[in-house]
């Protein structure tokens, strides 16, 4: 029963997807609509991002510091591994939950209420097809803001790991620098660019598809923008798996 549930959700959700991805009627109006939403799911976002980005590159940096201390390591591998952890994992994927946090449910919640005051079915009416006009502006949208928001991200982090050398005194500048630099790979940025904006796709279509697909009132809006956030963490912590073992 639940597997024919789960089937049949998917099934509705290839198809809201088949039609949101046509070509737009009216691409003056579709390019308006694109720009609006990278700047309320993109540009609104590079706040938070720098914010938890500044504080987590500090602790990374104090916890490696403290409890990774050995007379045979060299002092550098405090740089190199924070390094490491903000460009394999957090700026990527761990800055998409929380974004799927913020973003999922603002898009699930619009849509949603669109839905049960029935300015979708006004939309329809017109001949106007919604699922394009509504999602995919925000779907592009986003998935072309994500890799800013990653280099935001990173950037920020790394400042924090900095405020740690000048502030706390946890390590030299000279030896994080050192880390920092050491052993780059530059195809490790490249692979947290793909990843987010799959991730990027993720949130923002599994968000639209439950505020599209609503039924009931105020309190069926709350419960898909609670379920829209579930649903895209647990897709995000799966295809993350299947993304690092393709990409690495």
């Amino acid at each position: 029963m639940l597997f024919n549930k789960s089937l049949a959700t998917f099934g509705r959700y290839l198809m809201l997807m088949g039609r949101t991805f046509s070509r737009p009627e009216r691409m003056r109006m579709f390019f308006k609509q694109y720009i609006k939403e990278m700047s309320q799911l993109g540009v609104d976002s590079i706040g938070i991002v720098l914010l938890i980005s500044f504080f987590i590159g500090a602790v990374i940096c104090i916890q490696i510091k403290l409890n990774i201390q050995s007379p045979w390591m060299p002092k550098f591998v405090t740089g190199y591994t924070t390094r490491e952890i903000m460009l394999l994992e957090f700026s990527s994927s761990i800055m998409c939950l929380i974004l799927a946090g913020k973003v999922g449910s603002n898009i699930a919640s619009e849509i949603g209420t669109m839905r049960v005051t029935q300015q979708i079915d006004a939309l329809e009416i017109m001949g106007v097809n919604s699922a394009n006009y509504l999602i995919l502006p925000k779907v592009l949208g986003m998935m072309t803001m994500m890799p800013f928001l990653v280099c935001f991200s990173i950037f920020s982090g790394f400042v924090g790991a900095y405020a740690t050398s000048i502030i706390g005194q946890v390590i030299t500048m000279d030896d994080l620098t050192l880390g920092l630099q050491h052993d780059f790979n530059e195809w490790y940025v490249w692979m947290g660019f793909i990843k987010s904006i799959f991730f990027a796709f993720v949130i923002t279509s599994v968000s639209a598809f439950y505020g599209y697909t609503v039924e009931g009132g105020s309190v069926e809006v709350g419960r898909a923008s609670t379920d829209s956030v579930v649903s895209s963490s647990v897709l995000i912590l799966f295809s993350d798996v299947l993304l690092t073992q393709l990409l690495s």
